[in-house]
């Protein structure tokens, strides 16, 4: 195979190097893969000595400025020189090869921004506003150069922007917009002007608002109400990798974050999915010209198919999980792995694909440093790019390109596949009542006249398109309701819930392009209204239905804290923000918490287990807002602590889908009498504006509802006392004048909350006063007394139904004898008051030999049959009063046995 010459500078450099100078064997092996490389190490022999450095910064002297041109193209030509000598000698992945070919981008379009930034500002000053305020101008780099993964001879595609107007201050000023329009030009010009010395950059700037009809640059104010009012589906899909690459780098992240609600919409954006579809068509069309066929971006399996696919997916579902916001197509794919939206295998194949076809992309760029994507038709050139690529032949480097197409070919077809909807002939059976009665349902008249409202709404509300949807997704919803147990429920669920999202097209998109999700819907409406009614107030919770292995994917209570802290750390500095998504995680969390008990395997322990990590998350979180608002307005008292204990069903770990919490908040004193802020609270009522404002942030209604109501009632002195104690007035009337039920209650109380050091302190304190020694008889009268009294008041239980909380037998009946048996028995057990739910407690009894196996095990027994039925009498909204089955009453019975053989009759 014959190679090029060297050029008389670099032959006449080689011949001075001994014959066994590795350097020819460097130039021989350029000399196989680049032209290019040759014609710059001929112009620039000096470079073969550094070949292996690292790529150098690039400058531009000021007092130079004749010069940029020719500087710039010497130094970006000796740049993508060592990009190709690292990547033939493997010194560089693929990956660092185009963050190579990035960086030298940037470099250039940041060093020569500077620099044309500065030249300006010595004729014609700084841009201000009105007020005096000093406004830039950003450099975005969209596609390849936003993602970071530029090819090794590519355009870069740009777009300006400048923060606001105004007028530069030197003595020859301009407007804003003509000033940074000045600027832009001559950046672009410095890089892409064909000079004595070649070219720097091609530059596009066509991807700006109206293309190239449009103004070269626009203000961000500008940019946000072309976005808002005339921003196209595609242009979504360009500015998914938007990225500032020179000028105002900060101020182009704010403009980005302007921004990201167009490209990244709120929630699960099945909308996009015909636009998308379009655009996959025109792909494919083009794909089946023949001149594209060698094409590795264009043409079939190409790179461009799995850019498309991998975006595609990132429009979908980025709104909704700020993960899959990535800029760069490998982190992405890993992304996307995570989230559980792509298989690993598929993934695996896409990125083995995209690093080949890009590297076999940059050698066919670098043999001239050509723009160009299609292997050379040259038999001579395709034999030298499989060389250099260690391949003896070029069949075997075209085999295993196929391979890769091939992969990625049928990955791409299957994405977004036509929609598995009805189609237009299976639209709703009738809107008449008498077919409606035909499938089952009783109220088919008034379904008939909701059904017709329905879609009449959405003939005035919607485009031709949703309309079409919304007549499929309702036909669906009446077939498949008809088949529940109670099909008219399920259809009143269903058709409310269409009627709350006829304004966000999108849910209705959704459930047209995913009927398993409508399924798992209807499944919901069925076996859980208060399911179902959460549904209809915030039909975001839609998303957790979408997919089967995310709604399947396991519940792990030790995630919630990272979680819920990583919503905190997205909108740190805003409260309303962090209020409105935790209210979000919440809402979305106990969802699935609900799916996981009513469908998987989820037992009522567990979920109640969960929900109350769930609450104290979340309150841990809002405990947080609360302090950095109090600080804000009034300082800190150095060393001073605040805490919120929990009581009730939060203390023992037991909460149900919608229990209230149970606070009390304690307080230590600090270093000072009053907080250092502008505008001082002396200790009192600075804990108390803290507990207030953590009680508002609980119960605060947003757009996903409120989190949790507050019970602050066992607070020592009742509704008399104060809302918050300090820890040594708690414990002077725990000691002092609780009564037995304050008593039993801290039995199950815990530490949920705030100071690491008051919360060991408040459980040092409890510890104390479970051991106290008390008669045990005394204390078992007393007991069984307040347990009558309560079970007259409140027991609904009769001959065919049974009260799960104060039946006889019944969970209260479990509680009272486990709360006895602790402060009976913890003087000499002191392990008893280590534990708080029933079970644990009930553990700790029978190892502690004070209640047989037997009977432990029936407790535990019944404490697990009544939580889980307790559980379903919440989702389904129903007060937790059941019907007496025989199993049910049995239990109940052995229960009340069981007790009484202990000592505590409460009959």
């Amino acid at each position: 195979m014959s190679y090029k010459v060297c050029p008389g500078p670099l032959a006449g450099a080689l011949a001075e190097l001994p014959a066994d100078d590795p350097r020819h064997a460097v130039v021989a092996r350029l000399a196989q893969v680049s032209d290019f490389a040759i014609e710059v190490l001929a112009q620039q022999p000096e470079l073969l000595a550094a070949l292996d450095q690292p790529l150098t910064p690039l400058q531009l002297p000021e007092d130079r400025e004749p010069e940029w041109p020719a500087l710039l193209r010497r130094w970006r030509r000796a740049q993508s020189l060592k990009l190709i000598w690292r990547d033939i000698a493997g010194l560089d992945t693929v990956e660092q090869t185009l963050a190579g070919s990035s960086w030298i981008a940037e470099q250039a379009l940041g060093t020569g921004f500077n620099a044309l930034l500065n030249a300006m500002r010595r004729v014609h000053g700084t841009v201000r506003s009105e007020d005096g305020g000093e406004q830039h101008m950003v450099v975005l780099g969209l596609g390849k150069l936003g993602g970071g993964e530029l090819n090794f001879s590519s355009d870069v595609d740009l777009v300006y922007a400048f923060t606001d107007h105004g007028h530069s201050d030197g003595e020859r000023p301009l407007p804003a917009e003509t000033y940074f329009t000045r600027l832009g030009q001559r950046l672009a010009n410095l890089l892409d002007e064909v000079t004595a010395d070649g070219f720097c950059h091609r530059v596009d700037l066509r991807l700006r608002p109206f293309g190239a009809s449009g103004r070269l640059l626009l203000s961000f104010n500008g940019m946000e109400q072309y976005f808002q009012s005339a921003g196209r589906d595609w242009e979504r899909y360009a500015w998914l990798k938007a990225r500032p690459v020179a000028g105002d780098v900060a101020a182009g992240e704010r403009l980005l974050a302007l921004l990201r609600p167009f490209v990244f919409r709120r929630y699960l954006d099945f909308t996009a999915i015909d636009g998308l579809r379009e655009m996959k068509a025109k792909i494919a069309a083009e794909v089946r010209r023949r001149e594209i066929a060698d094409d590795l971006k264009l043409g079939r399996g190409g790179i461009r198919e799995i850019e498309f696919y991998v975006q595609a997916l990132q429009i979908i579902y980025g709104g909704r999980n700020p993960a899959l916001q990535r800029k760069g197509l490998l982190e992405s794919l890993a992304a996307l792995v995570e989230a559980r939206l792509l298989p690993a295998d598929d993934a695996s194949r896409l990125r083995a694909a995209y690093l080949f076809l890009r590297r076999l992309e940059n050698r066919v760029q670098m043999l001239r440093d050509a723009q160009v994507h299609a292997l050379p038709e040259d038999p001579d050139a395709r034999a030298r790019i499989a060389a250099g690529l260690g391949y003896a032949v070029v069949p075997a480097l075209s085999a295993e390109l196929e391979v890769h197409r091939d992969a990625v070919e049928r990955l791409f077809a299957g994405l977004l596949g036509d929609s598995d909807g009805a189609d237009d002939g299976g639209d709703l059976p009738s809107s008449s009542a008498a077919d409606l009665a035909a499938l089952g349902y009783a109220d088919a008249t008034q379904h008939a006249e909701r059904l017709q409202a329905l879609l009449d709404a959405g003939a005035e509300a919607m485009a031709d398109r949703s309309r079409q949807r919304l007549q499929r997704v309702t036909g669906a919803f009446v077939r498949a309701c008809a088949a529940a147990a109670d099909p008219d429920a399920c259809l009143g669920h269903a058709v409310a819930f269409l009627q709350a999202t006829l304004k966000r097209s999108s849910y209705i998109a959704l459930l047209d392009e995913q009927p398993s999700s409508l399924q798992r819907m209807v499944q919901v409406f069925e076996r859980s209204p208060w399911m179902a009614r959460r549904m209809i107030e915030h039909p975001m919770l839609l998303d957790e239905l979408l997919d089967a292995r995310v709604i399947g994917r396991r519940l792990d209570a030790d995630a919630l804290p990272g979680q819920v802290a990583a919503v905190l750390a997205a909108h740190a500095g805003d409260a309303e923000a962090a209020m409105l998504a935790l209210n979000e995680f919440k809402l979305s969390t106990g969802f699935r918490i609900a799916y996981h008990f009513l469908f998987l395997d989820l037992g009522a322990v567990a979920a109640s287990r969960l929900l109350t990590r769930l609450a104290e998350c979340v309150l841990d979180a809002c405990n947080r807002v609360a302090a950095e608002e109090l600080r804000r307005q009034h300082g800190i008292i150095p060393g001073a602590a605040f805490a919120a204990i929990g009581y009730g069903s939060l203390g023992a770990g037991g909460l149900a889908f919608n229990s209230d919490l149970d606070l009390v908040f304690l307080n230590r004193g600090g270093d000072a009498a009053a907080s250092d802020g502008a505008r001082p609270l002396d200790a009192g009522r600075f804990f108390m504006r803290q507990a207030q404002k953590l009680i508002a942030l609980l119960g605060l209604n947003t757009p996903a509802g409120s989190l949790y109501e507050v019970d602050i009632r066992l607070r020592p002195d009742g509704a008399k006392g104060l809302l918050v104690s300090t820890l040594d007035s708690f414990a002077q009337y725990q000691r002092e004048r609780a009564w037995i039920w304050e008593l039993q209650a801290l039995v199950r109380a815990r530490a949920v909350a705030g100071d690491a050091g008051l919360c060991a302190g408040f459980e040092t304190l409890r510890h104390e006063l479970l051991c106290r020694s008390r008669p045990a008889d005394g204390l078992r009268a007393e007991i069984i007394a307040m347990r009558r009294r309560m079970r007259a008041e409140l027991d609904r239980s009769g001959e065919d139904r049974i009260d799960l909380k104060h039946g006889r037998g019944a969970q209260t009946d479990i509680e009272f004898f486990l709360q006895y048996a602790v402060l009976a028995h913890a003087s000499a057990y002191p392990v008893l008051a280590d534990a708080r739910d029933s079970l644990d407690i009930l553990q700790a009894l029978a190892q502690a030999g004070l209640l047989p196996a037997e009977d432990a095990g029936a407790l535990a027994e019944a404490v697990e049959r009544l939580q889980h039925v307790g559980l379903c009498c919440h989702l389904a909204e129903r007060a937790r009063v059941v019907a007496a089955d025989a199993a049910l009453s049995a239990l109940c019975a052995r229960t009340a046995r069981i007790l009484a053989s202990r000592g505590l009759d409460f009959d």
